[in-house]
């Protein structure tokens, strides 16, 4: 891609990102290439439909979040990296709620988006979470689909009930809480 066309899918995603967390999965994508500065044909010829611009928005969130996920790994001690993860993946869940529930109305569990997002999310999870546990700072029992169960019930309880931040994570103390070993 030139770089003109480069920065073009750049700002397009992200004032899509942005509009979907605004206006819902429905945005307009005349005000979404608007917004990015960019005519309603160079949206379209980077994302020919709705869907293929909301799975691009959704695939760079994970995305984002697991190379989040990796930089913890390596920059901070392996509890802080572990709950500092969860903390921003429950409000990436809480965030993207619209936007995944209007691409699970349209996509199997098993396409490729889903698979390839869920499998990114694990492996981030699952790095982290051995991590933890090997420090002695997360209890050994603990299994990552277990760990992403528990977080995605706080995130969804939070975006269902219009939780605030402070209250969403005042849940989330309790959970990291329950993850530590017991003494």
């Amino acid at each position: 891609m030139r770089a003109d066309a480069r920065r073009n899918y750049d700002r397009l995603l992200e004032v899509a990102k942005e509009s979907f967390a605004e206006h819902g999965p429905e945005a307009s994508l005349d005000d979404i290439a608007k917004r990015s500065g960019v005519g309603s044909g160079t949206l379209y010829r980077h994302f020919p439909t709705r869907l293929a611009l909301q799975e691009a928005v959704y695939r760079n969130e994970v995305e984002a979040i697991c190379a989040r996920g990796q930089e913890l790994i390596s920059t901070e001690p392996p509890e802080r990296a572990f709950f500092s993860w969860l903390r921003l993946f429950v409000r990436h869940a809480i965030g993207k709620r619209g936007l995944a529930m209007a691409l699970k109305r349209t996509l199997d569990m098993d396409s490729e988006l889903f698979s390839y997002c869920h499998q990114a999310i694990r492996e981030v999870a699952g790095q982290l979470l051995t991590n933890a546990q090997q420090a002695g700072t997360a209890r050994t029992d603990l299994s990552v689909p277990d760990v992403l169960r528990l977080v995605s019930g706080v995130a969804l309880t939070c975006s269902e009930a219009s939780v605030s931040d402070g209250e969403a994570d005042r849940l989330l103390d309790f959970l990291l809480d329950a993850m530590r070993p017991r003494t």
